[in-house]
Protein backbone atom coordinates (compact mmCIF):
# COMPACT_ATOMS: atom_id res chain seq x y z
CA UNK A 1 0.00 0.00 0.00
CA UNK A 2 1.20 3.51 -0.85
CA UNK A 3 -1.02 4.95 1.87
CA UNK A 4 0.94 4.74 5.10
CA UNK A 5 -1.67 5.74 7.71
CA UNK A 6 -5.17 4.45 8.41
CA UNK A 7 -7.78 6.37 10.40
CA UNK A 8 -10.60 4.73 12.35
CA UNK A 9 -13.65 6.70 13.48
CA UNK A 10 -14.44 5.55 17.03
CA UNK A 11 -16.01 8.61 18.66
CA UNK A 12 -19.73 8.04 17.99
CA UNK A 13 -22.45 7.40 20.57
CA UNK A 14 -23.96 4.42 18.70
CA UNK A 15 -27.44 5.40 19.86
CA UNK A 16 -29.19 2.98 17.51
CA UNK A 17 -27.53 0.15 19.44
CA UNK A 18 -28.77 1.23 22.86
CA UNK A 19 -28.85 -0.17 25.50
CA UNK A 20 -25.61 -2.03 24.56
CA UNK A 21 -23.74 1.16 23.75
CA UNK A 22 -24.64 2.83 27.03
CA UNK A 23 -21.89 0.74 28.63
CA UNK A 24 -19.64 -0.20 25.71
CA UNK A 25 -18.67 1.90 22.68
CA UNK A 26 -19.90 0.48 19.39
CA UNK A 27 -16.38 -0.41 18.11
CA UNK A 28 -16.00 -2.79 21.06
CA UNK A 29 -19.13 -4.81 20.36
CA UNK A 30 -18.34 -8.43 19.59
CA UNK A 31 -19.06 -10.10 16.28
CA UNK A 32 -17.61 -13.23 14.71
CA UNK A 33 -15.17 -13.96 17.59
CA UNK A 34 -13.65 -10.45 17.80
CA UNK A 35 -14.68 -6.87 18.45
CA UNK A 36 -15.56 -4.73 15.45
CA UNK A 37 -12.50 -2.58 16.15
CA UNK A 38 -10.24 -5.63 16.24
CA UNK A 39 -11.55 -6.83 12.86
CA UNK A 40 -10.73 -3.38 11.46
CA UNK A 41 -7.21 -3.36 12.90
CA UNK A 42 -6.51 -6.89 11.66
CA UNK A 43 -7.49 -5.86 8.13
CA UNK A 44 -5.32 -2.74 8.31
CA UNK A 45 -2.33 -4.84 9.34
CA UNK A 46 -2.94 -7.35 6.53
CA UNK A 47 -3.03 -4.45 4.08
CA UNK A 48 0.52 -3.66 5.14
CA UNK A 49 -0.27 -0.39 6.91
CA UNK A 50 1.58 0.10 10.21
CA UNK A 51 0.40 3.52 11.40
CA UNK A 52 -3.11 4.00 12.76
CA UNK A 53 -4.89 6.97 14.25
CA UNK A 54 -8.28 6.54 15.88
CA UNK A 55 -10.47 9.19 17.44
CA UNK A 56 -12.47 8.84 20.64
CA UNK A 57 -15.17 10.61 22.59
CA UNK A 58 -17.98 8.39 23.92
CA UNK A 59 -16.65 5.97 26.57
CA UNK A 60 -13.14 6.80 25.40
CA UNK A 61 -11.50 5.22 28.46
CA UNK A 62 -12.75 1.79 27.39
CA UNK A 63 -11.24 2.12 23.93
CA UNK A 64 -7.96 3.36 25.41
CA UNK A 65 -7.87 0.38 27.79
CA UNK A 66 -8.69 -2.05 24.98
CA UNK A 67 -5.82 -0.77 22.82
CA UNK A 68 -3.42 -0.78 25.78
CA UNK A 69 -4.25 -4.36 26.74
CA UNK A 70 -4.00 -5.77 23.21
CA UNK A 71 -0.82 -6.25 21.24
CA UNK A 72 -1.68 -5.36 17.67
CA UNK A 73 1.94 -4.71 16.66
CA UNK A 74 0.83 -1.45 15.10
CA UNK A 75 1.76 2.15 15.76
CA UNK A 76 -1.61 3.30 17.16
CA UNK A 77 -2.26 6.89 18.21
CA UNK A 78 -5.49 7.75 20.01
CA UNK A 79 -6.75 11.27 19.26
CA UNK A 80 -9.45 12.60 21.58
CA UNK A 81 -12.17 14.72 19.96
CA UNK A 82 -11.98 17.04 22.97
CA UNK A 83 -14.81 18.71 24.85
CA UNK A 84 -17.40 17.99 22.16
CA UNK A 85 -17.86 15.28 19.57
CA UNK A 86 -16.61 16.57 16.22
CA UNK A 87 -18.77 14.47 13.85
CA UNK A 88 -17.20 12.49 10.99
CA UNK A 89 -15.59 15.33 9.05
CA UNK A 90 -14.37 17.14 12.14
CA UNK A 91 -13.01 13.92 13.60
CA UNK A 92 -11.00 13.18 10.45
CA UNK A 93 -9.75 16.76 10.18
CA UNK A 94 -8.68 16.75 13.83
CA UNK A 95 -6.63 13.58 13.28
CA UNK A 96 -4.82 14.69 10.13
CA UNK A 97 -4.25 18.42 10.50
CA UNK A 98 -1.04 17.99 12.49
CA UNK A 99 0.51 15.39 10.19
CA UNK A 100 2.81 15.81 7.22
CA UNK A 101 1.25 12.90 5.34
CA UNK A 102 -1.12 13.62 2.48
CA UNK A 103 -3.28 10.51 1.95
CA UNK A 104 -5.27 8.47 4.45
CA UNK A 105 -7.27 5.24 4.37
CA UNK A 106 -10.33 5.79 6.57
CA UNK A 107 -12.62 3.21 8.17
CA UNK A 108 -15.90 3.22 10.02
CA UNK A 109 -15.59 0.20 12.33
CA UNK A 110 -19.32 -0.60 12.33
CA UNK A 111 -18.83 -2.53 9.10
CA UNK A 112 -17.55 -6.09 9.44
CA UNK A 113 -14.14 -5.83 7.77
CA UNK A 114 -12.53 -9.11 6.76
CA UNK A 115 -9.93 -10.63 4.43
CA UNK A 116 -12.28 -10.45 1.44
CA UNK A 117 -11.71 -6.70 1.34
CA UNK A 118 -7.93 -6.89 0.91
CA UNK A 119 -7.78 -7.10 -2.89
CA UNK A 120 -10.72 -4.72 -3.27
CA UNK A 121 -9.09 -1.98 -1.17
CA UNK A 122 -5.73 -2.45 -2.90
CA UNK A 123 -7.41 -2.13 -6.29
CA UNK A 124 -9.22 1.00 -5.09
CA UNK A 125 -5.90 2.47 -3.97
CA UNK A 126 -4.32 1.69 -7.35
CA UNK A 127 -7.13 3.55 -9.10
CA UNK A 128 -6.72 6.47 -6.69
CA UNK A 129 -3.02 6.95 -7.37
CA UNK A 130 -3.07 6.02 -11.06
CA UNK A 131 -5.69 8.70 -11.73
CA UNK A 132 -4.15 11.33 -9.45
CA UNK A 133 -7.39 12.04 -7.57
CA UNK A 134 -7.91 13.28 -4.02
CA UNK A 135 -10.81 11.13 -2.84
CA UNK A 136 -12.47 7.78 -3.43
CA UNK A 137 -15.26 5.99 -1.58
CA UNK A 138 -15.74 2.23 -1.45
CA UNK A 139 -19.38 1.59 -2.28
CA UNK A 140 -21.51 -1.51 -2.69
CA UNK A 141 -24.77 -2.28 -4.46
CA UNK A 142 -27.59 -2.35 -1.91
CA UNK A 143 -28.56 -5.83 -3.16
CA UNK A 144 -25.43 -7.14 -1.38
CA UNK A 145 -26.41 -5.64 1.98
CA UNK A 146 -27.41 -7.93 4.85
CA UNK A 147 -29.60 -5.12 6.15
CA UNK A 148 -32.29 -4.88 3.50
CA UNK A 149 -33.72 -1.71 5.03
CA UNK A 150 -30.69 0.30 3.94
CA UNK A 151 -31.48 2.56 1.03
CA UNK A 152 -28.89 3.56 -1.51
CA UNK A 153 -26.79 6.65 -0.77
CA UNK A 154 -25.40 7.25 -4.24
CA UNK A 155 -25.42 6.47 -7.91
CA UNK A 156 -22.14 5.32 -9.47
CA UNK A 157 -21.39 5.93 -13.14
CA UNK A 158 -17.89 5.28 -14.52
CA UNK A 159 -16.30 5.80 -11.10
CA UNK A 160 -18.11 9.15 -10.58
CA UNK A 161 -20.54 9.40 -7.66
CA UNK A 162 -23.74 11.43 -7.76
CA UNK A 163 -27.14 11.37 -6.07
CA UNK A 164 -29.30 11.04 -9.18
CA UNK A 165 -31.96 8.37 -8.89
CA UNK A 166 -31.79 5.45 -8.77
CA UNK A 167 -29.36 5.53 -5.85
CA UNK A 168 -28.42 1.86 -5.75
CA UNK A 169 -25.07 2.15 -3.98
CA UNK A 170 -24.32 2.25 -0.26
CA UNK A 171 -21.20 3.75 1.27
CA UNK A 172 -19.37 0.88 2.96
CA UNK A 173 -17.49 2.96 5.51
CA UNK A 174 -14.09 2.92 3.76
CA UNK A 175 -12.53 5.76 1.79
CA UNK A 176 -9.22 7.28 0.80
CA UNK A 177 -8.90 11.03 1.19
CA UNK A 178 -6.15 13.54 0.53
CA UNK A 179 -5.87 16.26 3.17
CA UNK A 180 -6.16 18.92 0.42
CA UNK A 181 -9.93 18.50 0.41
CA UNK A 182 -9.91 20.07 3.89
CA UNK A 183 -7.96 23.14 2.74
CA UNK A 184 -10.96 25.48 2.90
CA UNK A 185 -12.48 24.07 6.08
CA UNK A 186 -12.93 26.76 8.73
CA UNK A 187 -14.91 24.84 11.35
CA UNK A 188 -14.05 22.08 13.77
CA UNK A 189 -17.35 20.17 13.90
CA UNK A 190 -18.94 19.00 10.65
CA UNK A 191 -20.05 15.92 8.75
CA UNK A 192 -17.84 14.49 6.02
CA UNK A 193 -21.03 14.45 3.95
CA UNK A 194 -20.68 18.24 3.65
CA UNK A 195 -17.43 17.81 1.71
CA UNK A 196 -18.88 14.94 -0.31
CA UNK A 197 -21.76 17.20 -1.40
CA UNK A 198 -19.35 19.91 -2.52
CA UNK A 199 -17.37 17.35 -4.53
CA UNK A 200 -20.55 15.92 -6.10
CA UNK A 201 -21.51 19.41 -7.29
CA UNK A 202 -18.16 19.57 -9.11
CA UNK A 203 -18.52 15.99 -10.41
CA UNK A 204 -15.34 15.18 -8.48
CA UNK A 205 -16.49 12.60 -5.92
CA UNK A 206 -15.12 9.22 -6.97
CA UNK A 207 -16.33 5.74 -6.12
CA UNK A 208 -15.02 2.19 -6.37
CA UNK A 209 -17.40 -0.76 -6.30
CA UNK A 210 -17.04 -3.60 -3.82
CA UNK A 211 -18.51 -6.97 -4.77
CA UNK A 212 -18.41 -8.31 -1.20
CA UNK A 213 -21.44 -9.02 0.90
CA UNK A 214 -21.99 -5.92 3.01
CA UNK A 215 -22.45 -6.52 6.73
CA UNK A 216 -23.10 -3.30 8.62
CA UNK A 217 -24.08 -3.12 12.29
CA UNK A 218 -26.88 -0.64 11.67
CA UNK A 219 -28.94 -1.00 14.83
CA UNK A 220 -29.81 -3.34 17.69
CA UNK A 221 -32.20 -5.44 15.60
CA UNK A 222 -29.65 -6.05 12.82
CA UNK A 223 -26.96 -6.81 15.39
CA UNK A 224 -29.17 -9.42 17.08
CA UNK A 225 -30.00 -10.99 13.71
CA UNK A 226 -26.31 -11.20 12.85
CA UNK A 227 -25.48 -12.81 16.20
CA UNK A 228 -28.09 -15.50 15.57
CA UNK A 229 -26.44 -16.30 12.24
CA UNK A 230 -22.88 -16.09 13.58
Amino acid sequence: MQVKTALILCAGFGKRLNPLTLNDPKPLLNFHKNTLLEHTLILIKKLGIEKVKLNTFHLKEKIEKFIKNKNFDLDIEIVDDGEQILDTGGGIFNMIKRTTEENFLIFNPDTYWNDKYIDCIKNMENFYFNNNINNILLVVNKNLSFDKKLKGDFNLNKKIIDRKNPCDFIYTGCQILNKKIFSKVDESKFSINKLWTQLIEKKRLFGFESKNKFIHITDINIYNQLLKND
